[in-house]
């Protein structure tokens, strides 16, 4: 499907997008891959990274700036949303700038792609979307809704949006686990656990990368893609990186959850499983269109169905996590 096409990756010197850049020019013949971002530090070491390639482009840009979106999604195929302002306590405490980019910007990158015919449009989300307490998670609720319904601008265009929803990357920047190593490194007392009880799910980068891309070429009627994941507490997550380590409880920070959710109980309706994921489709006609000619694929949810990071079937315990997830 990528071969001889132009991809565009919003957000494209991130954890995700750095990943993602790396897999495609590994894997697929693209007639052009842009990088679409405002670190130009970042563009320049990918630049050196990938001079062996011909078929990469760099933009530096706001996904706040619509004029420069259009620019950039000039004669492109498909568009991969990773864009975002994702720390929760930063976005707490300066909400109009997560606005600002996760919804606002949302809204600039459905324009541009409308303007530009391009065929495939898909965004990140995240487990905080589901049922948000916080204000990252509320934009990013947004963001879903507006992709979405971006479904129904299209007109006899044949332009697709769809969403990626899924939990925490192990190892990308600003998580919970290279702040942990940080402190181990430093030799500090205790490590930070705001909760015993915590539970989240988790996934490594590279398995993010395949599950958006195989999300893109199975885009039919602008569903959420939301991958089965093991999940772990953090305390245990915490162990695997040191086992005689000693903890600190400083309580929930604002906006923090016990356990997060990928499909809440009000969603089940619009859900069909299938065997390493679920979808999450925007309205019952479409479930029903899809269930009627793959119904051998996937099934249908329980009433009572809701997956969360603590009724998890995959929930894993220390040394479950340790065989999942070696690298860390």
């Amino acid at each position: 499907m990528l071969n001889n096409k132009i991809v565009l990756i919003t957000g494209g010197t991130g954890s995700f997008g750095s990943s993602c850049t790396k897999y495609l020019l590994e894997n697929f013949k693209l007639k052009k891959l842009i990088i679409f971002s405002r670190d130009e530090n970042k563009q320049y070491q990918m630049a050196m990274q990938y001079q062996k390639y011909n078929n990469i482009r760099f933009l530096l840009g706001d996904v706040r700036d619509l004029q420069r979106l259009n620019l950039a999604m000039k004669n492109v195929d498909y568009v991969i949303h990773a864009a975002a302002l994702k720390h929760v306590p930063i976005a707490e405490y300066n909400p109009i700038e997560c606005i600002n980019t996760n919804i606002l910007g949302a809204q600039n990158i459905i324009v541009a792609a409308l303007q530009n015919n391009v065929k495939k449009i898909l965004a990140l989300s995240t487990d905080k979307a589901t049922n948000p307490i916080n204000l990252y998670g509320a934009t990013k609720l947004a963001a879903e809704k507006l992709f979405l319904a971006a479904n129904a601008l299209t007109g006899k265009d044949n332009i697709l949006f769809s969403v990626v929803r899924y939990g925490n990357v192990i190892s990308s920047r600003g998580s919970v686990i290279p702040y942990f190593k940080d402190l181990i490194e430093k030799k500090e007392k205790y490590l930070p656990i705001t909760d015993l009880r915590m539970t989240r799910f988790f996934l490594s980068i590279e398995d993010s990368v395949k599950f958006v891309l195989n999300s893109l070429s199975k885009m039919e009627y602008g569903e959420v893609f939301i991958p089965k994941l093991p999940s772990v507490k953090i305390i245990d997550l915490a162990k695997t990186l040191k086992r005689d380590v000693k903890f600190k409880i400083i309580g929930l920070r604002p906006g923090e959850k016990i356990d997060e959710s990928l499909c809440s109980k009000e969603e089940n309706r619009l859900i069909l499983e299938f065997k390493d994921h679920f979808r999450i489709f925007s309205n019952l006609k479409s479930k029903e269109n899809y269930l009627k000619q793959h119904k051998k694929i996937c099934k249908v949810v329980s009433e009572e169905f809701y997956y969360s990071s603590i009724n998890n079937p995959q929930l894993l315990n220390l040394k479950d996590f340790k065989r999942k997830f070696p690298s860390i």
